[in-house]
């Protein structure tokens, strides 16, 4: 019954998504004025619980997390949220300060919100985020529904495919999410959403502050990372730079985002250096600033550059066919972060002196979530020999955990009967 409901929740919500889709996508100019009454329409909220707790994660200044509210009662915490947004008495909290480890040592800055403002943001999100899709472009991939990663690789590997990537503009802006001009981003809202009150709930949680050791700090600038909320709207502040790209300079080069990341595939130099100044004269505009030292032209020709872009190593090389005829082609491998990204997730589950404990099919139970995320983000056409070191990694660490558990003095011994034991245990493999 409980999982009749939910499947009933779901198609409910989806419908609703999908015919407010279908009326901002047949006019574009359609502003919406009565969106706040469906954030706290039950459907909406039992849909938006649903995914916070799919995301896990821990909780906010208040400390209550998904288990304390499983406890307190489902029902009973989404019916007063759903009373508080209707009568107006809804107030958000401040993010608790988080830090997570960036690949270069450094640590990046998370904004975390409690589970009641998650749940809220979460509603809010399913309500407009099927308008802003309406006008999102083609070129941007990152957090939006049925859009991967996988697919902006696809692309920027038809477009150099077609000779279209022979000059490629690498570009990283500085600090993005934590740039993001409030005001600006309203304006941007307004265009498509007027009701005052889906506005007032937005800016409450740009505004809502940061808590970190104590010490509470106002938000002037930017969109936590971290907040439910917080991707949608960094899509909507960029699309403004996709929708003026694809229309003025378009035809200098193809651009392909994902979040804050992007890169412009062009044809030739001198489109390569009237794209740049184009990019941040429009940046300008947002108030936005490209990071110097990691923006840069890149020279794709016969493979004298390459660039780094969603974990994977872009280069031309080049290959035999099987008449043994030679071809040049753009090769997408992982690169070197990645490669060290994976061995670090890798060398996490064997790190706890506790793991000697287990054996090995519950290492292995263990391990295998791992190796088949990485290997389906990773998995592409000439990635197999990087995929490959990743499972003699694995098999390496393996053989230490093997000896350390059985006492033995040397580290690399039985490495091939280990690969044996590990593969009777139904190990998963990166190569696949």
């Amino acid at each position: 019954m409980i999982a009749e409901k939910a499947i009933n929740t779901h198609e409910k919500v989806r419908d609703f998504q999908n015919r407010l889709y279908l009326t901002a996508k047949a006019d574009r100019k359609r502003k919406f004025y009565a969106l706040y009454d469906k954030i706290y329409r039950n459907d909406i909220l039992e849909e938006a619980w649903k995914r916070v707790k799919q995301n896990g994660g821990t909780g906010g200044i208040d400390k209550v997390s998904i288990d304390d509210v499983k406890t307190y009662g489902e029902e009973k915490l989404l019916g007063e949220i759903a009373e508080e947004l209707r009568t107006g008495k809804y107030r958000c909290k401040p993010v608790r300060r988080s830090y997570i480890p960036k690949p270069d040592g450094r640590k990046r800055a998370l904004g975390i919100p409690t589970i009641k403002d998650r749940i809220v943001q979460m509603a809010a999100k399913i309500v407009i985020e099927p308008v802003f899709e309406a006008d999102f472009q083609p070129c941007s991939y990152g957090f939006r529904p049925k859009r991967s990663a996988k697919q902006a690789m696809d692309r920027i590997f038809e477009v150099s495919d077609k000779g279209g990537a022979l000059w490629v503009i690498d570009a990283d802006i500085k600090d993005y999410f934590g740039s993001i001009n409030h005001d600006k981003l309203i304006l941007l809202l307004k265009q498509r959403i007027t009701d005052r009150r889906v506005l007032k709930l937005i800016n409450s949680w740009l505004k809502a502050g940061v808590l970190e050791n104590g010490w509470y700090s106002e938000s002037i600038l930017g969109a936590p990372q971290g907040g439910v909320i917080s991707p949608l709207l960094s899509n909507i502040y960029l699309n403004y730079f996709d929708v003026y790209w694809n229309k003025a300079f378009g035809h200098l080069g193809e651009l392909v985002r994902y979040a804050d990341d992007f890169v412009i595939l062009c044809k030739r130099l001198s489109h390569a250096e009237e794209a740049l100044r184009a990019v941040k004269w429009i940046m300008e505009k947002l108030e936005l600033t490209l990071h110097s030292e990691k923006t840069r032209l890149v020279d794709m020709y016969f493979g004298k550059g390459s660039f780094d872009f969603l974990g994977f190593n872009n280069r031309f090389q080049r290959f035999r066919n099987k008449n043994w005829q030679w071809y040049w082609t753009l090769q997408q491998i992982p690169s070197k972060k990645a490669m060290k990204k994976m061995r670090a997730n890798i060398k996490e589950v064997f790190n706890s002196p506790s793991k000697l404990l287990l054996s090995m099919e519950e290492m292995v139970k263990l391990l295998n979530p791992k190796i088949i995320g990485m290997r389906n983000y990773y998995t592409r056409r000439f990635s197999r020999p990087w995929l490959w070191k990743i499972d003699k990694y694995i098999n390496f660490k393996f053989t230490r955990w093997y000896n350390r558990k059985k006492q033995r003095n040397y580290r690399l011994g039985n490495a091939v009967k280990v690969r044996e034991l590990t593969k009777q245990a139904g190990l998963a493999n990166m190569c696949g």
